[in-house]
């Protein structure tokens, strides 16, 4: 009896959660313009979800390497003008490249090669435009440009982008500007060489090799147009060139249908034309045979690709359906899409890639993916995929980590990749709690033994990142290797991982030796004043110490000392005891909120932003730190917090995000936030409550089930969580396990105006740590 009463409730939520949030999906509330302007560093255009093409406005790319920080992504909200649509960016890095392949539609007779000067119109090919004719949407963007009379569309596919121009007043003659000397974060001689043809069947190929974020990147391109050409030209701008070889029949024209240098412009005329001019571009890794391909791959027009990718946002966004206000509607939908950017398509149609070899690789059986900012989004963009994804976007993604372990000249797994080259940003092995993750959640579809053993060659590479003297002194000594505070907790952080998957896999032996490993935090905590610090060679902190101090190539890697002091997660309540207990743990969690930094300059670093105190929201050491009070008792704490946060880090507007999005970790913090609980320890398949921001949601899971997120009475008058039900039983500690979320079921909140100080705060109820038993 009792069962079937159960059943008979469960079958009620369900039929609750399968009715209608609203009439607009979770699509329709998307901003693509949200963080193209302050810190955010995203993109508008257009891309499919994890798309090998961002097809995207480029508003300014001549300035020079770190001078560009504010133009990473290509895009600024700010600019005036546009100076043309790449096919390649990232969305929210604090560094960059791309923007490969630059086209700029003009329209008359006058065609100029140069892109000009921003504040001198008709200077160049760039051109004015106006934000209100600008639309931007998930798969689509559009903008006129006023210099050139044409109004331009974009759009992509996975690997492809569709562009459709038309001119605005009569029908001038219709040329475009492919520019490849074009780069983001440029200076002389990024490009090391480039080449262009046109081939008999219309279609134009080449290839660009760049030194820049990613050394000796090899890329070709493949554009196809949709009204014959009239004629074209290939111009090279290089000069001083010592030795121009010898050349051929024609070579000295610039209507040749081939040509290589270093400095190439190329000019495509159509004449008047009666209808738009549609043009299909791809790229490829490996060659131009393969963009090539992947041209052919994806078949049909501008509006046929649109609609196609329009319906894979649709599925993809609505995998979380909300219910909402509109502004925080609006910011946590585009959180999602965010999201679901990265890491990108990196394969081509037939499954060959170029990986951290340099060397042309085959994916059997699956799509390789690369792009990969692991040192930040293993923290919540990762573990989101796996309630949002199928299980095999998330294995193929631990079997394109593991393939690039096996064609790494170092035989480790990525640091910070992307189009399968490595960067060595950043620091850590956090491609190993990415991998652990997925694995303690029960995704398969990779071989577990060659991802084990990937994990610890990286874990025990010694001439990575002070490995060697980190496995002979349980540390990181400063004196031999910079930001050795962080890199000590974050190696032990990574090595719990590690030793929780094999602990999975039965694989004792590794475990026992990770384990002992992830306790080499210790090793580093300053028992007297409280801080993670770093130690010097011979076993002493090294002084003077400042706690606030921020410098690039210090004792921390772009933070200080309040944010990494907190970085244990795999131990939260060993830290709280470290600390001297709950009450001075949750002291000092205020006084990191509360302090006053008005005497503190940062504007020499710039990831620094978003600031609450000593709290940088901007960066992501401190992304788990709100929640860090439920481990002391205290989880009314981390209500507050979060209120502060998301009502000052996170806006519906182009400066809505107070700092990179970082490939979607940002993003990702605001989804799980939103939603009322949040992955503060990947690998432990525990989720910490906190509150929620959505008056409802329907979480589609990968395993066809339904999770809906309930919140009675929120608003601003009713900030604090009064009890938490799943499924009509009391939730009565601070977290919830992986599999009760994939159950499905109801998940609801009955918030409060003021805290509920008795609820989740034995320690019984507190979130994992390992050195407690429950």
């Amino acid at each position: 009896m009792k069962h079937s009463r159960q059943g008979a409730v469960l079958a009620l939520l369900a039929s609750l959660a399968a009715m209608p949030l609203s009439a607009q999906s979770t699509y329709d509330r998307v901003d693509p313009m949200i963080g193209t302007g302050g810190e955010g560093h995203t993109f508008p255009g257009a891309v499919a979800p994890f798309g090998m093409v961002q097809f995207s406005p480029d508003t300014d790319t001549t300035c020079v390497i770190r001078e560009c920080y504010s133009h990473a992504a290509g895009y600024r909200y700010e600019d005036p003008t546009i100076q043309g649509f790449s096919l390649t960016h990232f969305s929210g890095a604090g560094h960059s490249d791309l923007g490969d392949f630059l086209m700029m539609p003009v329209s008359g007779d006058n065609v100029p090669l140069e892109p000009g000067n921003a504040g001198k119109p008709g200077s160049g090919y760039r051109s004015r435009f106006d934000h209100a004719t600008e639309v931007a949407r998930p798969g689509y963007y559009a903008v006129n440009l006023e210099d050139r009379g044409v109004q331009a569309e974009l759009t992509a596919g996975t690997r492809i982008g569709v562009a459709r121009y038309r001119t605005t007043s009569g029908a001038p003659p219709m040329h475009l500007v492919l520019d490849l000397r074009s780069s983001l974060y440029n200076y002389p001689g990024k490009v090391l060489w480039s080449s262009i043809r046109l081939r008999p069947d219309g279609i134009v190929t080449g290839c660009r090799q760049t030194r820049g974020w990613a050394p000796d990147r090899n890329l070709c391109f493949a554009i196809r147009f949709s009204a014959p050409l009239r004629g074209h030209a290939f111009v090279s701008t290089e000069t001083d060139v010592p030795y121009k070889g010898f050349q051929g029949p024609g070579r000295g024209s610039e209507a040749v249908a081939e040509r290589a240098g270093r400095a190439l412009v190329a000019r495509f005329d159509f004449g008047p034309l009666d209808q738009p001019l549609e043009v299909t571009s791809a790229i490829s890794s490996v060659d131009e045979a393969g963009a090539i391909a992947n041209l052919a791959s994806e078949p049909g027009n501008f509006d046929a690709i649109r609609a196609k990718t329009m319906q894979a946002w649709r599925a993809a966004l609505d995998a979380v359906k909300i219910d909402a206000p509109a502004p925080i509607a609006k910011s946590v939908a585009t959180a999602l899409y965010h999201s679901l950017l990265a890491p990108a398509v990196a394969s081509d149609a037939d499954g060959r890639y170029r990986g951290p070899d340099n060397q042309v690789h085959r994916a059997e059986g699956y799509t390789f993916r690369s792009t990969f900012s692991l040192w930040d989004t293993f923290r919540a963009e990762h573990p989101l995929l796996t309630l949002i994804q199928p299980a095999s976007v998330s294995s193929e993604m631990v079997r394109s980590l593991v393939a690039s372990r096996k064609d790494s000249p170092d035989g480790i797994l990525p640091v910070w990749q992307f189009q399968g080259r490595e960067t060595w940003t950043m620091i850590g092995y956090h491609a190993a709690p990415v991998i652990a993750d997925a694995y303690l959640k029960g995704i398969r579809g990779f071989d577990a033994d060659a991802a084990l053993a990937a994990m610890v060659a990286s874990a025990t590479y010694a001439p990575y990142g002070g490995l060697g003297e980190y496995m002979k002194r349980g540390y990181v000594p400063i004196d031999h290797e910079p930001e050795a505070a962080s890199k000590t907790v974050e190696y032990a952080y990574d090595d719990w991982t590690i030793a929780r998957m094999a602990r999975a896999m039965g694989r004792t032996d590794i475990a026992a030796t990770f384990e002992r490993r992830a306790g080499n935090w210790r090793n580093s905590f300053d028992a007297r004043t409280g801080f993670i610090r770093a130690r010097k060679s011979d076993g002493s902190f090294r002084t003077p110490f400042d706690p606030t101090a921020i410098n690039y190539g210090s004792d921390y890697t772009e933070g200080n000392a309040w944010q990494y002091s907190w970085f244990v997660p795999q131990d939260q309540a060993a830290l709280v005891g470290a600390l001297g207990g709950d009450a001075a743990t949750i002291a000092k969690l205020d006084a990191m909120f509360g302090f006053d930094n008005s005497k503190l300059d940062y504007s020499h670093a710039e990831d620094i932003a978003g600031l609450i105190g000593q709290y940088i929201h901007g960066n992501e050491p401190s992304h788990h730190v709100a929640y860090l009070y439920s481990y002391a008792g205290a989880p009314w704490r981390t209500q507050a917090r979060l209120k502060q946060i998301v009502e000052t880090q996170y806006r519906p507007t182009p400066d809505g995000l107070s700092g990179n999005d970082d490939l979607g970790q940002m993003s990702a913090w605001l989804v799980f936030t939103a939603l009322g609980f949040y992955p503060v320890t990947p690998g432990s398949l525990e989720y910490v409550i906190g509150r929620p921001f959505l008056n409802r949601a329907v979480l589609s899971l990968p395993n066809g089930r339904q999770l809906t997120v309930i919140a009675d009475k929120l608003d601003d008058r009713h900030p604090y969580v009064g009890k938490v039900m799943l499924n009509g039983i009391p939730v009565t500690r601070a977290y919830l396990r992986h599999d009760e979320i994939m159950a499905g079921g109801e998940l609801r909140f009955s918030m409060k105006t003021t805290p509920n100080t008795a609820w989740a705060t034995h320690s019984k109820d507190r979130p994992y740590s390992a050195s407690t038993t429950r």
